[in-house]
């Protein structure tokens, strides 16, 4: 009964893993039903199990894009606002607009196409200016309180969304490295292949030899078919 664990891709290992322990647990064969080593072998599973569909990372990406998305729509939008109406001399108060805009262009017209973090920063300081009185009543004045309000808002959502992805990603570097647990579950499976082989000879043992080899052979089968799959 061989078989080269390691060359099984990452389903199938989990797969065979499952259907051996499944095997063990039907009670067809009470000369392995309490072999600590079924107890080591299930172990070293649920751990395989737990994190070889996860990602490296936490998967809030998205969240955090549309996130920064909505931040940027907000900024652009008032930005442009004030550019254009600083730009009607004729229109009531376009002074002030003007003046707004002059803080826009302190910490940069850019900001929507700077990295997450160095726009984070230059938005800080930039709402920070335009919360200081002198700056909210011209905001007021030309009725802009709901914009800036949004542009907070969604900002402070930003914040929100990259603390918690930064949060994910750090439990998950934290964990067990994959590919460790699986070296652990592949040792494992193998001492259990291993045991049966030696065993297959031995009264109430053949059973149990048979019916896992069956089970490698399908393992080995799907290893197969899928090369040639990726070949066709």
């Amino acid at each position: 009964m061989k078989i080269a664990l390691t060359k099984l891709s990452t389903k199938d290992l989990a797969t065979l893993a499952q259907r051996i322990i499944t095997n063990i647990q039907s009670g067809k064969y009470p000369v392995i039903s309490n072999h600590p080593l079924t107890a080591t072998l299930q172990t070293s599973y649920n751990e395989y199990d737990a994190v070889y569909t996860k990602q490296i990372y936490s998967g809030k990406g998205k969240d955090v894009a549309t996130a920064d998305h909505e931040r940027d729509v907000a900024y652009t939008n008032l930005k442009a606002f004030l550019n254009g109406y600083r730009q009607l001399s004729s229109a009531p108060n376009y002074q002030l607009a003007e003046d707004l805009f002059g803080v826009f262009k302190t910490f940069g017209l850019n900001l929507d196409r700077l990295s997450y973090s160095s726009q984070t920063a230059q938005m800080k300081k930039l709402i920070e200016e335009l919360e200081i009185p002198q700056n909210r009543q011209k905001i007021t004045v030309l009725s802009l309180d709901p914009a800036f309000t949004e542009l907070k808002s969604k900002h402070e959502f930003f914040e929100t969304q990259f603390a918690d992805q930064a949060e994910a990603n750090a439990d998950l570097r934290q964990m067990t490295s994959a590919s460790a647990i699986r070296k652990d579950l592949e040792k494992n499976l193998k001492a259990y292949l291993n045991l049966l082989t030696a065993m297959k000879d031995v009264q109430d043992w053949e059973l149990l030899y048979n019916d896992t080899n069956e089970l490698v052979k399908a393992a080995k089968n799907s290893e197969v078919n899928r090369k040639e799959e990726k070949q066709e």
